[in-house]
């Protein structure tokens, strides 16, 4: 009952001082405003990242450019960026390099945010959901500030900014969420008390800090369905966060839009002539995409193989860090590395090209990925297509959207990617082949092609 009654009464005191915040900034917006409009904005403070995300971000700049600057719409496609560090020119080189996309700057204007660090996990050492979505609202402030849209498109899933620029704003609200911020899976998480990235030991261990914790989620996932709640159109990337987002949000006018794969790049790999014994994982170093279970599972890999197969096989660690952190991840990952004694096995490729990707995917048989409740998975896509024989784990976008009739493994412990990678290495080349060329072929509902023509029927370009 204690513990309700303070609930309540934090709920009431965040309801109070968020009306009170944006009433006054109601008041100061109205003498702003008309000065300050443009026609469309794209909220994304992490533009230049290089992951998945950040593909369907400039997919939506390429339909903007085609169906508005380019059918005589006359304001530029604006985007929120807090990578103050990194210029214009410099961020649409990596797109070109990245994406092999090419955006031109005539039709583009970015808008650098200051406050983007009040989003970042590491100033919030508890209630980091909670603080870092409050915590978008004021980069979202900064945003509206600097340029008020007609139409406001969010590519990253920060919720608690829709209010902000639908009533005060006065925008239409377009949402692409790739990964809800609560799930059902996290609750559950909680209330079975297993240890997690998101669910520390300590917590885990603890009854009276499950039931705080539980009672704090339900809480944040009551603010998140009314802030998502606020949008005009909501856009998903998987059926995996469809159904958590339907579940939570609840929103009438909802669409699953697959997350886009650049395939032309990939198929145009060869199947054939692959090194038997070599892996690759692609994925941002990033903690959910649990890499330090992949150093496992490899170095039970190698000890299955007979040792003058071992001196055959090489791991390759291909991903993006988006800042400090995730460097600093990459560095304990060769400390963990170093301690199995398989340092001199694996090499890591950080913030590559898309050429050396390319051609590190063609050197390989076996593709790893470990993320458990990965909402789509593009990298699962990009390595099926480009040839590789992947597994990933049993959940999420994987599971529901990509491995089905065989297109691949699905595993759920050490135990099971070790006998899905002895199982594939003891196929034939034939065996392979033909498993290559019929894996390749059901990526292709996953194309850029797709995804522009389903996004052209569910958003409209509007005059």
């Amino acid at each position: 009952m204690i513990w309700q009654l303070i609930n309540i009464l934090c709920g009431s005191c965040y309801y109070a001082i968020l009306c009170i915040s944006l009433f006054i900034l109601y008041l100061f917006c109205l003498t702003k405003r008309s000065n300050h409009r443009c026609r469309y904005a794209i909220f994304h403070p992490y533009c230049s990242a290089g992951g998945g995300g950040e593909r369907v971000l400039w997919m939506f700049v390429r339909h903007l450019c085609d169906n508005y600057r380019r059918q005589g719409g006359d304001d530029k496609i604006v985007i929120f960026t807090g990578d103050v560090d990194v210029s214009p020119e410099e961020i649409v080189h990596k797109v070109r390099d990245t994406f092999r996309m090419e955006i031109s700057l005539d039709d583009i204007d970015f808008i650098y945010l200051r406050s983007r660090f009040m989003v970042e996990a590491k100033w919030y050492p508890f209630c980091t959901l909670l603080f870092q979505s409050l915590g978008s609202i004021i980069v979202g402030v900064e945003a509206l500030m600097r340029k008020a849209p007609d139409v406001y498109i969010d590519t990253m899933g920060y919720s608690f900014t829709y209010p902000l620029f639908k009533f005060i704003g006065r925008c239409r609200v377009i949402s692409y969420t790739h990964y809800p911020t609560i799930s059902c899976d996290m609750l559950s998480l909680v209330t079975s008390r297993e240890n997690s990235f998101n669910n520390r030991r300590f917590i885990a261990n603890s009854q009276t800090l499950t039931n705080l914790k539980y009672c704090y989620y339900q809480l944040f996932s009551k603010l998140y369905g009314f802030t998502g709640r606020q949008s005009h159109l909501v856009m998903v990337n998987s059926s995996w966060t469809k159904g958590h987002i339907e579940n939570i949000w609840r929103h009438p006018n909802l669409e699953l839009l697959y997350a886009p794969c650049d395939f032309p790049a990939f198929k145009t790999l060869p199947l054939s002539g692959r090194k038997l014994y070599h892996v690759v994982s692609i994925a941002q170093f990033r903690p959910e995409k649990n890499h330090l279970l992949q150093a496992h599972v490899y170095a039970s890999f190698l000890q299955r193989l007979e040792p003058e197969l071992r001196s055959e096989s090489k791991m390759y660690f291909v991903g993006s860090c988006r800042d400090s952190a995730d460097e600093k991840r990459v560095d304990e990952l060769k400390d963990a590395c170093e301690l199995m004694n398989i340092s001199d096995k694996v090499e890591f490729k950080v913030n590559v090209s898309f050429n050396e990707l390319l051609q590190i995917v063609s050197q390989c048989n076996i593709g790893l990925h470990t993320m458990k409740n990965e909402h789509f998975g593009i990298s699962v896509v990009e390595m099926i297509a480009g040839g590789l024989v992947v597994i990933a784990h049993n959940s999420g976008g994987p599971k529901l959207d990509i491995i089905k009739d065989e297109n691949g493994f699905l595993a759920s412990s050490d135990e099971e990617y070790v006998e899905h990678m002895m199982r594939i290495v003891s196929k034939s080349e034939e065996e392979l082949d033909q498993m290559r060329t019929s894996n390749r072929a059901a990526m292709n509902r996953f194309g850029d092609e797709v995804f522009m023509e389903r996004l052209s029927e569910i958003f409209p370009i509007i005059d």
